[in-house]
């Protein structure tokens, strides 16, 4: 692998200009691709093999034209206090806005609340009316949705409180760039105090907006939706950024033993471009494991966030180097390039390559120590007291993780200043707070002999079940085979008696069906948020189990020990487990809440551990085989266990620490925004990764090693002969490589290359 890299480093450097302009061709092909690809349609939410998803494909069937995946809205009126929305001017000025709306070129249908059974409050100071349109939510106009604004703005100037809900709302668009722009610029400001060179700070980000361009345009000309994007430009961006970080850093560090721009980037990228490699795979497994929930969009989302890691790793060790023989000497600090000098006369001295690179791993005792180095040192004294005070602080930190509650939060989790939440808040006072979230039962009696006697039937059973308070009159197709119920519960939508009524409710189906011979399913958002819960929670293990269990594997490879990658593993588990304790804290038990935002506590989102478990895995991997990797090194060129830790965080302690702070910075500033979800989603991933990369590869990681010494890096003979040697860390490079490393030569001006 090293030669391989090797290699490929040393010929991008030569070839810098053929390489660059086939990654401009590249990037404006995508880009081409993608600006003349059709708008993707809007990602239906299918789980397939759950009975929500059943019932709504028996509703397509039966029910033709009445497609649920078409937006729809809810305009709830709220009569001044002391009056009724039933009144003459209050009930004009309804009918009025409603006959507005349904006016509109996409509008369906516009029910007029004083028409429809139910669509008053028994008190007469609530009313609503649901609109339905023909086209999904991305495909609304402007005029479509402006006209509900409007609405709203009519209804409030006749001194009615009107709010607004429903799928048609247009999302406040927050994530459409400004989180990233604010993740880029800190990674600018932590790359520049990093490397102290504008050169070397601006190659990261330039790399990674090449890559995240070249990912998310394919991802566009592929045909996916906008939704699958999100993830693939956040991770894209961060990883980008990232394996650039490394490559630069080993850059340098070579040029200050003494090597040529061109040795000294070819001698990068095999070995730290290993390292990116081996850290890029263990990415791609976590993401592309998120098939195995079985829920489509989550598969695209992991699968197109993979390609993107995938086209980061291979900027990383193919555009990178052609750029840096275009600024061999602009990335370099200046006290690096007034010493560049002396290091190639001590080099000469030295006598080549060899003895050069046995320079660099081999002098871990010698060189001036930093900030890595005197951790390491004082985490090698006393690796027990280290190790058990970072044991026990994630394990505290970890405690509210074991009331973890999960659930799929809907507008009820928004803040009191969105319209959705205040249309959420009227419903529940003027109808209870089940009537957020009812349950549609489909009622097939395509078997029975009395259709209509089985739908009464299941009203009637429905009617007596505990827990629902309202059950309306079967509605039955044309065929007069199938009947639509809809059922409130006596609870809201997040609520656990909620969730317990629709298994009881199912649990009842086989009475009805054994009674008369009809089919009865359980479906609408409230039971397809219960089917979301369960089939995450049971796919949860198996996810674990493939992905820890394959990057195991790999890592195995990398560091040829078993005992080095169960240590990755056993810390990932501790970083991420106190993530879980940090979210429940503030979004169930409601600590900081205030500080951070956050008006309603709840339960967790069900899709937030397998989504931090996947993303936060691939990052915790990519610290340790950073860091690990130069351990590794420097202990198979003969240093003993302890100077090789030393050595390990001397040369990447620095460069861990930019990656996590660099992370944690645009993680942190999704914790701005007012989705609820997203808080909790950007509040998890920088409590991860700091946990991980502070906590796990900077003080459990070392201290481990000191205490196992030796023995960390120990593999069964037979797995010697079956494992095979990948020589990530370059040792090939060091006794010889694949040509001799040619001395350091004055490099060209950087400017005339």
């Amino acid at each position: 692998m090293a030669t391989f890299l090797y290699r490929l480093g040393r010929f991008s450097f030569r070839r810098r200009r053929l390489v660059a302009l086939l990654w401009v061709v590249i990037l404006a092909a995508c880009a081409f691709a993608a600006a003349k690809a059709p708008t993707a349609a809007e990602d239906g939410f299918s789980m397939p093999g759950t009975e929500s998803q059943k019932a709504f494909d028996l509703l397509d069937q039966r029910f033709p034209g009445g497609n649920s995946n078409t937006a729809d809205a809810r305009i709830v009126f709220v009569a001044p206090k002391g009056q009724k929305v039933t009144a003459a001017a209050n009930k004009a000025a309804v009918e009025k806005i409603v006959a507005n709306v349904a006016s509109g070129s996409q509008v369906k249908g516009a029910l007029n609340p004083f028409d429809v059974a139910g669509a008053v409050s028994k008190d007469g100071t609530t009313a609503y009316s649901t609109i339905s349109y023909d086209v999904q939510s991305i495909d609304l106009t402007d005029a479509t949705t402006k006209a509900l604004e409007d609405a709203a703005k009519e209804g409030r100037d006749a001194g009615l409180t009107v709010e607004l809900g429903g799928s048609a709302l247009v999302p406040d668009g927050e994530l459409g760039g400004t989180t990233e722009l604010v993740g880029v610029a800190a990674a600018a400001v932590v790359l520049l105090i990093t490397f102290g060179s504008l050169a070397a700070a601006g190659l990261p980000l330039l790399t990674a907006i090449v890559g995240i361009g070249v990912g998310v345009a394919s991802i566009v000309a592929l045909g996916m939706s906008t939704t699958t994007t999100t993830l693939a430009l956040m991770l894209g961006l961060a990883v980008g950024i990232d394996y650039a970080l490394f490559i630069v850093s080993r850059y340098r560090t070579e040029r200050a033993d003494g090597h040529s721009a061109e040795e000294a980037v070819a001698r990068a990228v095999g070995t730290a471009g290993s390292a990116v490699v081996f850290a890029g795979l263990t990415v791609v497994i976590a993401l592309a494991g998120l098939s195995v929930v079985g829920i489509p969009v989550l598969t695209k989302m992991g699968l197109a966030a993979a390609g993107t890691v995938v086209i980061a790793v291979l900027v990383a060790i193919t555009l990178l180097p052609a750029l840096l023989g275009f600024f061999q000497k602009a990335v370099l600090s200046r006290t690096e390039r007034r010493a560049g000098s002396g290091a190639r006369g001590r080099q000469r001295a030295r006598g080549g390559a060899v003895s050069g690179a046995a320079g660099s791993a081999g002098s871990a005792g010698s060189a001036k120590p930093n900030m890595g180095t005197r951790w390491a040192r004082f985490v090698i004294r006393r690796p027990l007291a280290v190790l058990v005070l970072g044991v026990l602080g994630l394990g505290l930190i970890s405690v509210p993780a074991l009331d973890l509650q999960l659930g799929m939060p809907g507008d009820e989790s928004k803040p009191t200043s969105t319209t959705q939440r205040r249309a959420y808040d009227a419903l529940a006072d003027g109808f209870g707070p089940g009537f957020n979230g009812p349950l549609t039962v489909v009622v097939d009696a395509k078997g029975s002999d009395g259709p209509k006697a089985a739908a009464a039937q299941a009203a009637k059973q429905l009617s007596a079940t505990d827990g629902v308070v309202a059950v309306t009159p079967p509605a039955f197709n044309e065929a007069g085979d199938t009947a639509v119920l809809t059922a409130v519960p006596a609870t809201g939508p997040s609520s656990s008696d909620t969730t317990d009524l629709v298994h009881t409710i199912r649990d009842e189906a086989g009475g009805l069906k054994s009674q008369t011979g009809a089919t009865m399913l359980v479906t609408g958002t409230t039971a397809v948020n219960v089917d979301v819960s369960q089939k995450l929670d049971d796919a949860l293990a198996p996810y674990l189990t493939l992905v820890v269990g394959l990057a195991f594997l790999l890592l195995m490879i990398v560091f040829r020990s078993l005992l080095v990658p169960l240590k990755a593993a056993l810390g990932f588990l501790l970083s991420v487990t106190a993530s879980f304790g940090v979210i429940v804290a503030v979004f169930q038990w409601g600590w900081l809440a205030d500080v951070l935002g956050v008006e309603q506590t709840g339960p967790v989102m069900s899709i937030t551990p397998i989504f931090l478990i996947g993303v936060v895995f691939g990052l915790a991997m990519d610290y340790e085989v950073f860091l690990v990797t130069r351990m590794r090194e420097a202990y198979v060129h003969g240093e003993r266990p302890g100077e090789a830790i030393v050595a390990g965080f001397r040369h990447s302690a620095r460069v861990v620490v930019a990656a996590a702070v660099i992370m944690i910075a645009v993680f942190a500033g999704f914790i701005g925004m007012n989705e609820s979800m997203i808080k909790m989603m950007g509040l998890g991933l920088a409590s991860a990764v700091f946990f991980d990369a502070f906590v796990v590869r900077m003080t459990i990681v070392p201290a481990v090693l000191a205490l196992l010494g030796h023995r960390a890096w120990w593999l069964p003979r037979w797995l010697e002969k079956v494992v095979p040697q990948v020589d990530v860390e370059g040792e090939k490079l060091t006794h010889g490589g694949p040509a001799a490393a040619p001395v350091a030569e004055p490099d060209p001006d950087p400017v005339r290359v």
